[in-house]
Parts: C-alpha cells; structure tokens; sequence
C-alpha cells in the first residue's frame, strides 16, 4: 500500500519543462504516483487543448494517464503508446529505490507511418467528440512526426534529465500520516459504496481511530459526513462544467438516490443542485 508523500520543487521542474520545449519542440511534463498531471506545463497542442476543453474529453485524458502509469511494463526507460485519440507519447518512472515516485511523460508527436493512417486511427476515436471529428482534423495535421532516431535521441536526453532530477531533489518522498492516507483514499474512492469497515479495512487502521482521523480533517464531522462533503464538492464541480442530468450528477459522485443526494446537497450548500447550476450558470 502506498504510504508516501511526494513533493515537487514545482518552481525548478516548471523553468527544466519550458527550456527544454523551447529547445526541443515537444512537451515533456510530470504525472504524480497515480498518474495525475501535476499541472506544471500548459505547452500543449491545439488539438489537445481542444480535447481537454470539454468534459468528456478531459475525463477521457485523465483517464489515459491512468492507464499509461497501469500499463507500463517497459525493462527501463521510456515505453512508447498511442494515447486514447490515437496521439504518440512516451512515458518512463522515476523511482525512489524500487517503487515509482512520479512519472515523467512526452508527446505529442505522430511517427512516421502516413500521416492520412493515423488520422484514420484517431477519427475512429473520435466519434463522441460534439463538432464530429472533421472538426479536429486541422489541429491533428499540426502535429509534427519524428522519426525513430529523433525519438531516441529525445529519449536519452530525457533520461539524464531524470537523473538530474533526481540527484537536484526535486522531487522527494516522506512518509504520509494515516490523516494524509485518509484523504487521499476518500479523494480516489468517493465514487464508490463506501462504509466505516470497508475503508477501515482497505487502509489498515482501527475504525476507532479512523473516526477520530475524520473529525481531525474536517474539524468535528464524522467519517460519513467527510465523505458526503468530497462528494457534493465534485458533484458542484460537475454541475458547473457540463450539462449532465442532475440524475447522472449524483450516480457519478456515488449517490444512487435521487432524492437523498438532492437533500444533502441542499444541506451542505444551502440550495437544490437545479438552483445551484442555475446561480453559478447566471453569474456574470
């Protein structure tokens, strides 16, 4: 089970990100020990910020990086993949002795097949995205290609970037307190059926403590209450970003029960879900 902090000199690996794209072309960024970008480099292509601009696309991206940081099975080094549009990018662990501490990524880049192959590939993913596919075609045929030996030679430049890295301390790891684990599960878990035993169980420690964890992080609540305070907050979130049903709000954040997520979300807001999109979608 995973028990550390990691913590980024965000400052120095932000000005080693943007020197290097402007030497080099390509994006290179950070993701955390489970795969969430960091938010250090916004140097990303039309056609990605294009993507990330929607809410099923965003969710899409952030899933991928899941996934890539699941996947990665490579010796050492960079494993090369086609994101989940079909995009190339690379991604290789940085570790702390044997377990991984963050990750370090890059792309976007086509290879050298035919360019018209790949947009195939990617136009086939394509099929949710609102303006139809058509409409991202200019912005993929910016993407640049890079041949085997250019990826290479970027590849050992960024390995010894990793060591660099490394060595400057900028990203470290400590220990994480139980109060820290409990957030952090709650933050990876709110979607799910949870209860006092289960998370108890998951994470190791007595339901005893755990309570009394609960009312340290949230300043008197209990653990249910904790967890029904993370689930309004991205359920508000939620209901900013996109026009899903209130229905599909509520089973997205775990809440299967109409009327019993409209009653807690009126609780701890002060206001139905309906009135609270309508407030924040009003506001100038």
């Amino acid at each position: 089970m995973d028990t550390l902090n990691t913590f980024f000199d965000q400052e120095q690996l932000l000005r080693l990100l943007t020197n290097l794209y402007v030497f080099t072309g390509i994006a290179a960024n950070i993701l955390d020990p489970q795969g969430r970008d960091i938010n250090l480099f916004e140097g990303h292509p039309p056609f990605c910020k294009a993507l990330n601009a929607l809410p099923e696309g965003h969710r899409r991206c952030v899933e991928c990086d899941a996934w890539k940081i699941r996947s990665y099975n490579a010796a050492k080094g960079f494993q090369f993949y086609r994101c989940h549009a079909g995009i190339c990018e690379a991604v290789m662990p940085l570790y702390d002795k044997s377990r991984p501490l963050a990750y370090l990524v890059f792309g976007c880049f086509l290879d050298m097949s035919p360019v018209e192959g790949q947009w195939e590939r990617t136009r086939a993913s394509l099929d949710w995205y609102p303006g139809g596919p058509e409409a991202l075609k200019p912005a993929f045929y910016q993407f640049r290609q890079y041949s085997g030996e250019e990826l290479r030679a970027y590849s050992e430049l960024l390995e010894a970037l990793a060591a660099y890295i490394q060595l400057k301390g900028m990203i470290q790891a400590t220990e994480r307190t139980d109060a820290q684990r409990l957030e952090l599960y709650l933050d990876q878990h709110y979607m799910e059926k949870l209860s006092l035993e289960s998370v108890s169980r998951e994470l190791g420690i007595g339901r005893t403590k755990l309570c009394r964890l609960a009312r340290q992080i949230s300043g008197g609540e209990t653990l249910f209450q904790l967890i029904a305070r993370r689930r309004i907050e991205e359920a508000k979130a939620l209901l900013m970003r996109n026009d899903l049903p209130i229905s599909a709000v509520a089973e997205a954040v775990g809440i299967s029960d109409y009327n019993y997520f409209s009653r807690i979300f009126r609780t701890l807001t002060g206001m139905t879900p309906r009135d609270f999109r309508k407030k924040w979608r009003s506001a100038p």
